[in-house]
């Protein structure tokens, strides 16, 4: 960077600590990484590709606030590629902070200093999609189409990534339309990383289906799925089965009961993916006081990290340290949503969090807990026909395997619903949009909220909404998607086998 000078050799002592943080970096020992490139910096605060490091592995840490910091120093300090630097400045304010302006601001800094810098061109259309910017999101992934560069291309699945968002963002109208043909030309092409092609596969196989090609989408989403899961271990249904018993084991009891903390409480939305959740969420969050949290990560960070082996580390853990995880939960809520009523409501929509139902009530005993649920067919298809990360739900890529995990969340609701019965209640997916305004005053009297008619205009609001449904939750409720199983009746044998053999009810 212009105006930068050239930091001087490093002595001994400086060289020596850059061999220590690369070398505990290497070996994955995060922590011990961290502090080694705080002593260096410290020591030498003219290494700006330190600073990008630690940034780096910060983030990866859970530490969003110090991550920003860090990589703010490196481009103080005149780092190399500030246009990445700024990109990854952009996804900590998005994604882990929840500050979408300033994440916009930092894409724009990445484009100003290069135009055609395609990672934030895509990230700035994905942003606008989360905030309803349909039009602005449209145009960032048509100036990047496959095609827009000529010879070798380092962001050619970037591109083909933009063909795949922008096809559901303006769908094909027709069976012969050519954005088909363009789609599966695209998913066939050869070179392309595995998750490119299948977000190819899923656009794709959506196509179909809303033209009503099923066998066809049917087809699109057995590829997708099997390039989605390519190179990852297939779901272990046995080892899955005694996790979740060893779960309920180690919550067998209620454990003591407790007073809610002063300030907003959180509200927990979990179960199956694709159950509705978001949805719920959307609703809730019309509500005066209900602020919407989204997909919080703290809960699986604290199971994976402070309380690893989990649930086994729960038999020692002292109420003292539970207490510390309990504030330090409340002070996350605190720096991402100053804004939140005192007397409301912050939900915390993390489906996975059904595997941590008993740790929520042991940090927060006055919780409420919303398990939301779905007729068994049209859950586990709607799964298998969106792209879930296979590290948060290694079942999503294979019916069968989806099946078998739909049947251990029916068994660990129904175990935290006896546990709880006051706090833990199932909200209807299908009841609600055939019944919605009894069915949500159900909901709001279980949460002691008032009765608000803009619950039910949640179409209505602005805001930004970070999961994969953020398309259909600005639509008004809607039937549709409730028995959409018929369309592929023919294919659900392996399906309605594995859910028949979980014991999980498939009503017709």
């Amino acid at each position: 960077m212009a105006g930068q000078s050239t930091p001087p050799p490093p002595d001994a002592e400086t060289a020596r600590l850059m061999r220590e943080a690369a070398f505990l970096r290497a070996q994955g020992r995060m922590a011990e990484a961290i502090d080694a490139t705080r002593r260096l910096l410290a020591r030498r605060p003219d290494l700006p590709d330190y600073w990008f490091d630690l940034g780096w592995m910060l983030r990866r840490a859970g530490d969003a606030g110090g991550a920003l910091d860090a990589y703010g120093e490196a481009l103080a300090r005149g780092a190399g590629g500030p246009e990445e630097i700024h990109l990854n400045r952009a996804a900590i304010l998005s994604d882990d902070l929840r500050r979408d302006a300033e994440a916009e601001a930092e894409l724009q800094a990445a484009l100003r200093i290069d135009p055609d810098y395609v990672p934030a061109r895509l990230n700035l259309g994905n942003l606008h999609e989360e905030r309803g910017g349909r039009d602005a999101a449209a145009a960032c992934y048509q100036a990047i189409l496959p095609g827009a560069a000529a010879g070798a291309d380092p962001h050619r699945n970037l591109r083909f990534e933009a063909l795949a968002r922008l096809a559901q963002l303006h769908p094909p109208q027709s069976l012969t339309d050519p954005v088909l043909d363009r789609l599966k030309t695209a998913a066939a092409a050869p070179g392309l990383d595995e998750t490119t092609r299948a977000n190819l596969g899923f656009a794709l196989g959506r196509a179909l289906d809303a033209l009503g090609d099923y066998d066809g989408a049917f087809a699109a989403f057995t590829a997708a799925n099997r390039a989605a899961s390519a190179g990852t271990p297939p779901y272990d249904a046995a080892n899955a089965g005694r996790a979740a018993q060893a779960i309920m084991a180690a919550f067998a009891a209620a454990g003591p009961a407790g007073a809610p903390a002063a300030g907003p409480q959180p509200v927990f939305i979990c179960g199956m993916f694709r159950s509705g959740s978001t949805l719920l969420e959307r609703v809730l969050a019309a509500h005066p006081k209900v602020t919407a949290g989204g997909e919080l990560d703290f809960m699986p960070r604290l199971a994976t990290g402070g309380l690893a082996p989990f649930p086994q580390a729960m038999a020692g853990v002292s109420q003292q340290r539970l207490a510390a995880f309990a504030a330090d939960y409340r002070a996350h809520l605190a720096r991402l949503f100053p804004d939140a009523p005192p007397d409301g409501l912050i939900t915390d929509k993390r489906p996975d969090n059904i595997l941590l139902a008993g740790l929520i009530k042991r940090l927060f005993p006055a919780a409420k807990i919303v398990i939301t649920v779905r007729h068994p067919l049209d859950n586990c298809l709607s799964a298998w026909f969106q792209h879930i990360n296979p590290a948060v739900a290694r079942y999503a890529g294979d019916l069968a395997a989806t099946g078998h995990y739909y049947g251990l969340t029916r068994k660990l609701s129904a175990h935290w619903r006896a546990l709880w019965p006051d706090d833990v209640t199932e909200f209807d997916y299908d009841a609600f949009v055939r019944e919605p305004e009894p069915r949500l005053r159900a909901l709001l009297a279980f949460l002691g909220l008032d009765w608000d008619p803009a619950c039910l205009r949640f179409h209505e609001r602005g805001g930004t909404v970070k999961t994969a449904s953020y398309w259909q939750v600005r639509r008004p409720l809607y039937r549709d998607a409730s028995g959409r199983w018929r369309h592929y009746a023919q294919h659900l044998a392996p399906l309605r086998a594995a859910l028949e053999q979980a014991g999980a009810a498939i009503p017709d």
